[in-house]
């Protein structure tokens, strides 16, 4: 394994926990709740990530495989969640297919002529530049997972008092 190989598993090995840390401990109602106006919730989000992330760019594009994928309404409103659990397990199994190929595949590998057969839409970009993506997406639905949470109970992932707390500010030497 290259040392590139091993900081872009690393690092999305980092934010995929960051998704599952955000949602850590939230009840039924606080997964499902959509908080914004677009409507999504945390559940949805991280079938988004599952779906339309993972197995989309490195099963769809990366490997080329043809996929049957749920409609994005599927993915983000189903009529019947699955179980919160059922979820994140999903989500640990592509992430796991998806370090399989990273793995497998060189980094400079461009997707099948298959892959843009079936999205004549995807960009012709490499593994690494795939990869790069994937954690870029990853990490910033982290960050709003981070925000809802907030808003759902309070919780902070970073608790910055100092820039929070009126009382902290006024005491900080500058």
């Amino acid at each position: 394994m290259t040392d590139v190989r091993a900081a872009l598993s690393a690092a999305l090995r980092e934010q995929r926990q960051h998704v599952v840390d955000a949602v850590d401990g939230l009840d039924a109602d606080g997964l499902v709740r959509p908080l914004l106006p677009s409507g999504w919730s945390p559940l949805g989000l991280i079938r988004h990530l599952t779906f339309d992330v993972e197995t989309f760019w490195f099963e769809g594009v990366v490997l080329g495989r043809r996929l049957d994928l749920p409609s994005d309404d599927d993915v983000w409103h189903p009529t019947e969640w699955p179980r919160p659990e059922q979820v994140l397990d999903d989500y640990g199994k592509a992430a796991g297919r998806s370090d399989e190929t990273l793995l497998a595949t060189e980094l400079d590998a461009h997707p099948p002529r298959r892959a843009f057969e079936a999205h004549p839409w995807i960009p012709d970009r490499d593994l690494l530049a795939t990869t790069l993506h994937v954690i870029t997406e990853t990490a910033a639905h982290a960050g709003h997972l981070d925000a809802a949470r907030e808003l759902i109970d309070g919780r902070q992932r970073l608790v910055l008092t100092e820039f929070t707390d009126r009382q902290a500010r006024r005491q900080s030497p500058r």
